[in-house]
């Protein structure tokens, strides 16, 4: 091989040992932003969700919400109602300083029937009491004064029952959920002598589980 074509390759070599050094600090280049863009976004997205969490509990708590409520009047207290066993009109309003025991029911309503045998059971063990008052409230657009009135007869339930009407069973289900007119669910409350209303657990109650939930209310002073 003569000296020229010896020359030629030597330069050939030499190009390709040059652009390989050229090229090697290539890889460090690339890592480099890499590694920062790829973690710096996932520490600052763990951030916007860590951070408001301790100041949000608070606003959106509701621990003090149901207190405020039910210390105010609901409107419902003031809507006047008759009772079917003796024709008198009253609101609730009227029987402050009373316990009063609230159950919607409807005629047609077995559930509510049973209930109401406990509610009689009830006033048998409490007696006579010018402190404590029950109100069946039946809450069926569908049923009248006439119909509940023969209703009650028919079973020997002398306390008070009402025709709700139909912005007492909206502020009702508003208030206190949507089951408070569903009579199956033998929805009922107490409200103690100050005027504040405790919903009851769902489903029929004992008459003993009844006096249990009244009797604090009873031996509280106005």
């Amino acid at each position: 091989m003569n000296f020229k074509y010896r020359v030629l390759i030597l330069i050939v070599l030499l190009s390709f040992v040059v652009s390989a050094c050229g090229g090697s600090g290539s890889p460090d280049a690339m890592n480099k932003p890499e590694d920062t863009t790829m973690e710096k976004p996932a520490d600052e997205s763990f951030e916007s969700q860590d951070t408001p969490l301790p100041d949000a509990m608070p606003e959106t708590s509701d621990s003090a919400m149901p207190d405020e409520t039910m210390a105010e009047t609901p409107a419902w207290f003031s809507v006047a109602m008759t009772d079917v066993n003796t024709g008198a009109s009253f609101t609730i309003n009227d029987l402050k300083g009373k316990v009063i025991l609230v159950e919607t029911m409807a005629v047609w309503c077995s559930n509510c029937f049973r209930q109401q045998t406990q509610v009689k059971a009830l006033h048998e063990t409490l007696g006579d009491r010018d402190d404590f008052v029950s109100i069946g409230m039946d809450i069926d657009p569908n049923e009248d004064a006439s119909k509940l009135q023969s209703f009650i007869s028919s079973n020997s339930f002398d306390w008070m029952y009402v025709v709700a009407p139909a912005d007492v069973s909206r502020d009702l289900a508003s208030l206190y959920g949507g089951q408070f007119l569903n009579p199956p669910s033998t929805p009922m409350l107490i409200i103690d002598r100050h005027g504040i209303a405790h919903p009851l657990p769902f489903g029929i109650k004992s008459a003993d589980d009844l006096l249990q939930a009244i009797q604090p209310h009873l031996d509280e002073a106005m």
